[in-house]
């Protein structure tokens, strides 16, 4: 079985930063894709960021491109997301998944999902 576990979420004023992290166990391919997710009340599951296996190429939504980071390590095997610059608007609960060969912008395409962790962003 494959667990993500989110940690690092918190409250933080506008303009601050906060880093999440994932750590990744069980069993899964070593080629495996990471993304970052997050879901505000009364709101849809939306894409915030995604790295391919290789740590190569990533992607990110638009509204957090130049002041999000996403990140992996292999020993132990962690994904990480840097945030700078927060804003109100990205208060959500940011979850990590996780697939064995892809990576998506569509949340049900993905097979892994961690628990979850809150973002708080005061104004």
């Amino acid at each position: 079985q494959v667990q993500l576990v989110e940690s690092g979420g918190g409250l933080v004023q506008a303009g601050g930063s906060l880093t999440l992290s994932c750590a990744v166990s069980g069993r899964i391919f070593s080629s495996y894709a990471m993304g970052w997710f997050r879901q505000a009340p009364g709101k849809e599951r939306e894409f915030v960021a995604a790295i391919s296996g290789t740590g190569i190429v990533a992607d990110y939504a638009d509204s957090v491109k130049g002041r999000f980071t996403i990140s992996r390590d292999n020993a132990p095997n962690t994904v990480y997301l840097q945030m700078n610059s927060l804003k109100p608007e990205d208060t959500a609960v940011y979850y990590c998944a996780a697939d064995q060969s892809h990576y998506y912008t569509l949340a049900g395409l993905w097979n892994y999902w961690g628990q979850g962790t809150q973002v708080t962003v005061s104004s």
